[in-house]
């Protein structure tokens, strides 16, 4: 007859577990190294504890403290915190005083205990059963807006169905959704199914599937939500659409590193995330930080695409560095990453935004639409490399 072993005696399991993960930085185990936290075994054999994460970690220690956890026999389920180590020029002031001139905010649900923190951010913990028809999940992110995002995950999505595979393309650009116009689509989506188990059909265009908020608002009204809100709408793009079976989703990021990025990796297992930037600095820098967000996290970063890499001259053909120069080529040198793809600044891209048509479709024979191309069989070719650890 097996023997149930009590909260305190898993716990010593798990703690077991987990001084045997060793930093291959340091040689000392993560337990011994005060990087575990808070650790409490709850009813069910459920598991959860605070890591925290250092600037010099690898991007692959979280997982390994993760997989530690789960194979301890009597663990049902593990979830682990990601802690920040606190600096003091991010130490909140002193209790019952704020800055002068600053109003308080009204308290929401991710300033209660257990909620978000400042310096804490939660490890991904996906769903397993969630988007379980689809194969692979792309994130499209920049650092800034006015790079060309929504265009290069538009264009991702039609290149790939063009190729005849089955792809859905996930607006999460609450404040700014761009994709019903990129996609000439503006009917609402219908909704289907029993009250209280309805479910949201995707609208499709091109051959691929769409969701956005766009299709849910007037064409003037302006997004006005905090964040939980939309961490909720994304949530339910993601649970309440009927995506069907696809081989790919390709999901246009907001720009920056915010609520929808966190909800995102908290909530589905990424395939990999694509960052776009232009050559100028002041999109390269926010890129950096982008890049450095998603590695936090423990989220595959595929690589860079330059877009506006130059303007070629309709007269004489010479080319103009409208955004300056390589300023992607050296941030994918800086952080070890590959150069996906550079994209030139080409008037027929705007064209084709704005008439609803991506450029691979409506002009498949311009340098721009080439570029894009080149940039989609790239993607597909990183997905089906095998993961290569960091420090490994």
């Amino acid at each position: 007859m097996c023997q149930v072993m009590s909260k305190e005696e898993l716990k010593r399991s798990v703690m077991h577990a987990l001084s045997g993960v060793v930093h291959p930085h340091t040689g000392t185990d993560v337990v011994s190294g005060g990087q575990i936290k808070d650790l409490e075994v709850v009813d069910g054999g459920r598991v959860q504890l605070s890591f925290l994460l250092r600037t010099e970690d690898p991007g692959h220690l979280v997982k390994a403290v993760r997989a530690a956890v789960e194979g301890v026999d009597g663990v049902e389920s593990v979830k682990v915190n990601l802690q920040l180590p606190r600096t003091q020029a991010t130490a909140p002031p002193a209790a019952g005083r704020r800055p002068p001139g600053r109003t308080p905010l009204p308290r929401t649900k991710s300033d209660r205990p257990g909620g978000l923190q400042p310096g804490s951010v939660p490890a991904p913990t996906p769903k397993p059963s969630l988007l379980s028809n689809v194969e692979h999940v792309v994130a499209v992110s920049s650092g800034k807006g006015g790079v060309g995002k929504s265009m290069v995950a538009t264009n991702l999505a039609a290149a790939l169905a063009s190729q005849g595979l089955r792809v859905g393309l996930l607006d999460a650009d609450i404040y700014g959704p761009n994709i019903p116009r990129m996609f000439g689509e503006t009917r609402r989506p219908r909704v289907k199914g029993e009250k209280g188990k309805e479910m949201i059909e995707p609208l499709e265009a091109h051959g691929v599937r769409l969701m956005s908020l766009g299709f849910l608002l007037e064409e003037e009204q302006p997004a006005i939500m905090r964040g939980p809100l939309i961490s909720g709408i994304l949530k339910q793009f993601l649970e309440q659409v009927d995506w069907g079976p696809l081989d790919f989703m390709v999901v246009d990021m907001p720009p920056g590193t915010g609520d929808a990025q966190l909800s995102l990796v908290q909530t589905i297992d990424l395939g990999g995330a694509i960052m776009v930037t232009t050559p100028q600095a002041v999109s390269v820098g926010d890129v950096r930080r982008g890049v450095k967000m998603f590695q936090r996290v423990n989220t595959r970063v595929l690589g860079i695409v330059e877009n506006m890499t130059a303007l070629a001259c309709p007269h004489c053909g010479e080319e103009i560095d409208v955004f300056g120069k390589d300023g992607g080529e050296r941030l994918a040198r800086e952080m070890g990453l590959p150069l996906l793809g550079r994209v030139p600044l080409d008037p027929q891209v705007r064209r084709a935004g704005d008439a609803g048509t991506p450029s691979v479709l409506s002009a498949p024979d311009s340098a721009a639409a080439k570029a894009l191309m080149a940039i989609a069989g790239e993607v597909l070719r990183k997905l089906r490399e095998p993961i290569q650890e960091a420090g490994a």
